[in-house]
């Protein structure tokens, strides 16, 4: 889709996109653990929501199939925030190789203009 028309659509410049970052932390942590990292997030002003579920995940790690607890993590922030996000994940993370995928998203007017004004 051209910019001018994406723009129109979603009614907010492409260099403020939306986008949402997906984490996972270790299963070990518990509720205020997980809590207490959720809320460095949001206090560094990085993303405007950080939205928590506990799951498992079944993975290939050096030629092992695991299957270990582990807390989903989902964060909303915008195009300006998001390698600082990601930095600071990469900084603060237990694993090895942590799960960091991240994408440009739609929403609402209303909503992006609540995340950009977090």
């Amino acid at each position: 889709m051209p910019q001018a028309i994406l723009e129109t659509h979603l009614a907010l410049p492409m260099d403020d996109t939306l986008f949402i970052v997906q984490t996972t932390l270790s299963g070990d942590l518990n509720d205020a653990e997980v809590g207490i990292w959720a809320q460095s997030i949001i206090d560094s002003n990085l993303a405007a929501c950080v939205q928590i579920n506990k799951g498992r995940s079944v993975y290939r790690w050096k030629s092992e199939i695991m299957s270990e607890p582990e807390w989903s993590i989902k964060l909303k922030t915008t195009k300006s925030k998001v390698n600082l996000l990601i930095d600071k994940i990469k900084l603060e993370h237990s694993y090895e190789t942590p799960e960091i995928l991240f994408w440009a998203v739609e929403s609402t007017e209303e909503y992006s203009q609540w995340v950009k004004g977090e």
